[in-house]
């Protein structure tokens, strides 16, 4: 039988800081409607009592959220951070084990602050080939692995590549998506906070 967190037995919320850039930001329509938002209303939903931080910003790499974590960890005391980095590092060919010491150091960095680690993979277009793209993706399995975190190994899994889902840049899943990633998102978010996926929770 699993434990509860002690923030789902108080009324002191716990709380999830999401790092992240513009597939967690709300990139080209109300950051309200983005997935970490509905991340938030979901937990309310099914009253577990943390609440959500959303410190996406457009256009940050890994080494941008290195620079700002460190301040976020002192400011919030998150229990839980979901990092969602990397993409645009891909997408301006930054060598993979640079992508791979940023993501293992920001993990670090929020592990050494009390806080679990849920970590959202990615994957990339294939501009700068096949092999740099496959060198990209696995990153993040590896970093889960040796650091035993949680991972949802492609966060746009049954979003990325369908046009109805994406903006017409073709990088940015647009609002209609955004229900898809938390599903993508939303059992391992559970499986941290040591909730049960299939469980339902009593009000």
């Amino acid at each position: 039988m699993l434990a509860l967190p002690a923030h789902a037995e108080t009324t002191e919320k716990g709380k999830i800081l999401v790092l992240g850039d513009s597939l967690s930001s709300g990139y080209n329509f109300s950051p309200d409607r983005t997935w970490v938002a509905l991340l938030d209303t979901k937990l309310s939903e099914e009253n577990i009592n943390y609440q959500v931080i959303n410190s996406s910003i457009s256009g940050d790499t890994t080494t941008q959220g290195l620079q700002r974590l460190p301040k976020l960890l002192e400011v919030h005391q998150p229990d839980v951070v979901i990092i969602e980095l990397g993409g645009n590092d891909g997408l301006r060919g930054f060598p993979p084990n640079t992508i791979k010491q940023n993501l293992n150091k920001l993990v670090t960095l929020s592990q050494q602050a009390n806080a679990d680690v849920l970590l959202l993979g990615i994957q990339i277009p294939p501009n700068y080939g096949q092999k740099y793209a496959q060198a990209f993706f696995n990153n993040y399995q590896q970093i889960a692995d040796v650091s035993q975190i949680a991972l949802v190994p492609f966060f746009l899994e049954n979003v990325g590549g369908k046009d109805e889902l994406m903006q017409d840049d073709g990088i940015h899943p647009n609002e209609k998506a955004q229900p898809i990633l938390l599903e993508n998102v939303w059992p391992k978010v559970r499986e941290v906070l040591e909730f049960p996926v299939d469980s339902s929770v009593e009000p």
